[in-house]
């Protein structure tokens, strides 16, 4: 069974919230609500998917970090095998 690594996570998330605030945009559209009700409301629907979609991208950032490290750590180990692994051959 695949193992799933997180890649495509940012861009799901991302498209959740977008579907999310143009479903809200749309529900104030045929929303009994006044002018500035609805604006008010778009306002601070607008500056949570800011706040959510940044919060989303810090843990995209720090799940690549991850990553990175762990493929480095890797590489490392692979070459210190290697490396052992040639000096158990030459003696």
């Amino acid at each position: 069974m695949a193992r799933e690594d997180g890649n495509g996570t940012g861009s799901v998330m991302l498209a959740f919230l977008v579907g999310a605030v143009a479903g809200a945009a749309v529900a104030l559209l045929f929303a009994p609500a006044s002018g500035k009700d609805a604006r008010d409301f778009l306002s601070e629907k607008a500056r949570e998917g800011r706040d959510k979609a940044t919060e989303a991208a810090r843990q995209a950032r720090e799940a690549i970090t991850r990553q990175r490290e762990s493929l480095s750590t890797a590489i490392e180990r692979g070459r210190q095998a290697y490396h052992e692994a040639r000096k158990e051959e030459t003696a």
